[in-house]
């Protein structure tokens, strides 16, 4: 067993793309629609997110509560939170900083429709 994808809802789908293809640099890995609601999978080498977009769907409710943060490997976590920031403009919730006993860096920054990414480099 894996885990292959979890699906959340946005509000503007260019805009997403915008800020996880174009801007941190995960890949659009494939896209289709179905009853009207667009679906566009991106990710890397262990899974993947898809966005789920229809015009007439209410505009996602997302609080930290319900969907704590979507996490992204970085080669380096501060030049990656400065490079963010500047390129989109994005809030930096917390960060960066170093947690220890998860031998990693990481940072959260405010995604669209207020998702937290958590930029998390490697540092074992």
């Amino acid at each position: 067993m894996d885990v292959i994808h979890t699906a959340i809802w946005v509000s503007d789908l260019e805009e997403t793309r915008a800020f996880f293809v174009d801007a941190l640099g995960l890949e659009e890995n494939w896209s289709f629609t179905l009853d009207g609601i667009e679906n566009v999978y991106i990710g890397g080498e262990h899974g993947e997110i898809q966005f789920r977009y229809a015009p007439d769907h209410a505009t996602p409710s997302t609080d930290r509560e319900t969907i704590d943060h979507i996490a992204v490997a970085v080669d380096d976590v501060d030049a990656e939170t400065a490079r963010m920031v500047d390129e989109t403009g994005c809030a930096v919730i917390d960060g960066p900083l170093t947690v220890d006993v998860a031998d990693a860096r990481v940072s959260f920054i405010e995604g669209p429709d207020g998702y937290v990414v958590e930029l998390v480099e490697d540092i074992s």
